[in-house]
């Protein structure tokens, strides 16, 4: 008995079913917070469950169908997880004065940092993939 035909519809259902993709992406952020306890690094648990999600989407065992649905209705709410943050914002009036603005200067201009050193290393990695020889010197 192969476990392949039991497999087939269980992955029919997950496709499917937004309600599922959302509980595996859950399972796998709990499975990372276990990890980080039990291991006591010093990594969030959510990050631990994103290399899980990316290590299970490389290697195939998950095709990126199976949580289409489930990430495009998160992303597609995102706005609501950001409530509680401005919720606490208003809990704490100074952020409105000169330190609000002080701190989301820091966050842009942090942001635009990272952004550019992203592209700049995606650029290097795909100026490096399309041409190894160049890459080892040689012309």
């Amino acid at each position: 008995m192969t476990l392949r035909p039991m497999l087939t519809p269980t992955r029919r259902r997950l496709r499917s079913s937004r309600v599922l993709q959302l509980v595996l992406v859950a399972a796998l952020w709990q499975l990372g917070n276990a990890v980080a306890r039990a291991t006591g690094w010093p990594i969030p648990g959510g990050i631990l469950g994103m290399l899980a999600l990316l290590a299970l989407l490389a290697s195939g065992r998950v095709h990126d169908g199976a949580l289409r649905k489930g990430a495009n209705w998160l992303v597609g709410e995102m706005l609501l997880f950001f409530v509680p943050a401005v919720l606490a914002v208003l809990d704490h009036p100074e952020l409105l004065g000169w330190l609000g603005v002080k701190i989301a200067l820091l966050i842009v201009l942090s942001t635009v940092v990272v952004m550019s050193t992203t592209a700049l290393v995606v650029e290097l990695g795909l100026r490096l993939a399309a041409s190894p020889e160049d890459a080892h010197g040689t012309h």
